[in-house]
């Protein structure tokens, strides 16, 4: 694996990212992030209750799907 796509573990569980060297920015996958700090089974469901309850308070969701699969963030 990549260094720029490499796997980071916080606190026994893995969190997929990706290094973009010409912006200097690091991008993680929201739903690994969601597992780690809700401790939830099942981090895309509540990745999805989440996003609507945002759009229902009336505030813009950036994307209007369930999940985006990215070759960049995907474990090998």
């Amino acid at each position: 694996m990549k260094k720029d796509t490499e796997i980071k573990v916080f606190e026994d569980k893995k969190v997929r990212t990706l290094w973009d060297a010409e912006n200097e920015k690091w991008y993680m996958s929201v739903v690994d992030v969601v597992a780690v700090l809700t401790e939830r089974v099942d981090p895309n469901a509540y990745w999805r209750k989440l996003k609507q309850r945002i759009k229902e308070e009336g505030n813009q969701i950036v994307t209007n799907c369930h999940g985006l699969k990215s070759q960049l963030l995907t474990e090998k």
